[in-house]
């Protein structure tokens, strides 16, 4: 399975590829409809998407279908698909990867981001699915491609040609584990994001490191001695002296304290 298919659609389409063509190996990308590859001039893995497309029209008269590949893409879809994928050209191979990729948009284009959210049921989705590959059952009795169908049946059940290969039961079950999958990443991409912050915290600096603890401290030290030198403290009353040296030590005390590094050093609560 090519490694860009989330989880979810790697369940899908793995049941998927051995459904439509009865085995999941590397072999798979291979078939093409009633397994008729061996009348191939070469696997169809080594032929690019136009040489595919080209060699299409020629399949449904010979084999009755031109499904090709592990998810039997037919060439109404594969055309499509050229001219819907600006990144998908003619001569592009058609190998296991670029299968997997094209078989995945398609898994979307029938809505999977949406069941994966919870906004199409179960019933819907696996009715959207068995639309794009006549071997998958709906589970509900619904309209069809020609008539009505019953749980169980082909969405194109009466052309003569297209049968579901898989009871509903085990539809069920692929697309239960699908879900959980597909839900279970959406969380995880959820939590990457809270976590993930919108800019990368700076370590703080140790605050012996700090340029504004050193200025704060040396700032009262200067203060203290000017106001000694300049205003003669000393010949104030000793207790006047006291409350002024103290208010200038507050005030210092309190800037260098309210610095976080510090706070975190002290163990104080912010």
């Amino acid at each position: 399975m090519n490694n860009t298919v989330p989880p979810g659609a790697a369940i899908l389409l793995d049941f998927i590829r051995e459904t439509e063509v009865g085995s999941g190996g590397r072999a798979s990308y291979d078939v093409i409809y009633a397994h008729k590859q061996d009348s191939l001039p070469k696997p169809l893995t080594a032929m690019t998407v136009g040489e595919v497309i080209d060699a299409q029209k020629t399949w449904s008269r010979a084999h009755g279908s031109s499904a090709a590949g592990a998810y039997q893409v037919m060439r109404a879809t594969l055309v499509g698909l050229l001219k819907e994928l600006p990144s998908l050209h003619r001569d592009v191979l058609f190998d296991p990867a670029l299968q997997d990729s094209l078989a995945h948009h398609l898994l979307n284009r029938r809505g999977f981001a949406a069941f994966v959210a919870g906004e199409i049921g179960l019933a819907e989705f696996a009715k959207r699915l068995a639309m794009e590959w006549a071997s998958l059952p709906v589970l509900v009795d619904t309209d069809g491609d020609r008539r009505r169908v019953r749980r169980g049946q082909s969405y194109y059940a009466g052309d003569g040609r297209n049968r579901a290969l898989v009871r509903p039961e085990r539809f069920e079950a692929v697309l239960r584990a699908a879900l959980a999958a597909g839900s279970a990443q959406e969380r995880e991409a959820g939590r990457a994001s809270e976590a993930a912050p919108g800019r990368a915290a700076r370590p703080r600096k140790p605050v012996a490191r700090s340029g504004r603890f050193w200025t704060w401290l040396l700032t009262a030290g200067g203060t203290i001695v000017t106001a000694l030198k300049e205003l003669n403290l000393v010949a104030l009353d000793w207790r006047v002296q006291l409350a002024i040296l103290v208010t200038i030590i507050s005030f210092a005390v309190y800037a260098i304290s309210s610095m976080p590094a510090v706070r975190e050093a002290l163990g104080l609560k912010r």
